[in-house]
């Protein structure tokens, strides 16, 4: 039988756990000037000559081909996309090595990317891919988005994982373009071909959460396991990884935005990093 009790993730209180969120909305909004939440956009403009940096995925090799130098297309952004935020909220989230989780930096990781969004009025949505059913459409009201963060706080530790089969579920009852980001370690089997399908249509970041133990340093020779959440039995070895650069080129190929966050590390920073890349090519016409 699985445990039914909750545990909070992280030692803050309501209100420590409220400003930690806001610094690092403010964090990722500070210098921006524009959404970095605004995605790629939706109604081609123009195409212009090629500039260093440009994402090869824009290309338009017709013009190129015309003319005999390379040229990438422009799109108009819609200015108010909606923003999905996938929380998984799996067992294997909980599992650290370190003073705070994958899931504890998830949850506050969601809360300041909410509230960014909020704040460049992007209206914000959020799907949990574990066993937990809690679904919100989009909304600007930013009371209903701290109530989310405060739910999502409390967690069971035997939750399996359900990202592939909820993105599918939610796809089709989709009636306008949005920013889905994924906060997960990636542990389901049928993550990557739901997100790529996602990706046909819609703009997707996937913000992979990973612990040092997971990263394939441990060096204990070769071993069999089974992953408790799907219940997968594999054969790895000390040097093995959960996720590889073979699942990243994949996401990369299906114009994915892909970003490793190591819970051992600074996370703000990459973060930042990673999301005024993503304005800094909006604004350039990505």
């Amino acid at each position: 039988m699985r445990p039914t009790a909750q545990l909070t993730q992280d030692p803050l209180d309501a209100r420590q756990f409220e400003i930690v969120v806001r610094r690092l909305a403010n964090a990722l909004s500070y210098g921006q000037e524009s959404s970095p939440f605004l995605g790629a956009g939706i109604e081609y403009v123009q195409s212009r000559p090629y500039q260093p940096g440009d994402p090869v995925k824009f290309m338009d090799w017709r013009v190129t081909g015309r003319t005999g130098r390379f040229h990438v297309k422009e799109y108009e952004a819609p200015k108010q996309m909606p923003v999905y935020l996938l929380l998984d909220t799996s067992g294997s989230m909980c599992v650290t090595s370190q003073r705070r989780s994958k899931y504890a930096w998830a949850v506050q990781l969601a809360g300041g990317l909410a509230l960014a969004a909020l704040d460049h009025m992007n209206p914000v949505g959020l799907m949990t891919v574990g066993e937990r059913d809690l679904h919100h459409t989009p909304t600007l009201a930013r009371s209903s988005i701290l109530q989310w963060m405060h739910q999502l706080r409390q967690h069971r530790f035997a939750e399996g994982t359900t990202l592939g089969q909820r993105l599918r579920e939610l796809l089709p009852r989709l009636e306008q373009r949005c920013l889905f980001i994924v906060l997960s370690d990636l542990h389901d089997p049928d993550a990557i071909p739901a997100i790529k399908l996602m990706a046909h249509n819609h703009d997707c970041v996937v913000l992979h959460l990973e612990d040092p133990a997971e990263s394939g340093q441990t060096g204990g020779g070769i071993y069999r396991a089974m992953e408790a959440e799907t219940g997968r039995e594999f054969v790895a070895h000390g040097f093995s990884r959960w996720f590889g650069d073979d699942e990243v080129h994949a996401l990369a190929r299906a114009g994915v935005d892909y970003l490793r966050l190591c819970t051992d590390k600074p996370v703000l920073p990459c973060l930042r990093h990673f999301f005024k890349y993503r304005g800094g090519t909006r604004r350039r016409g990505m």
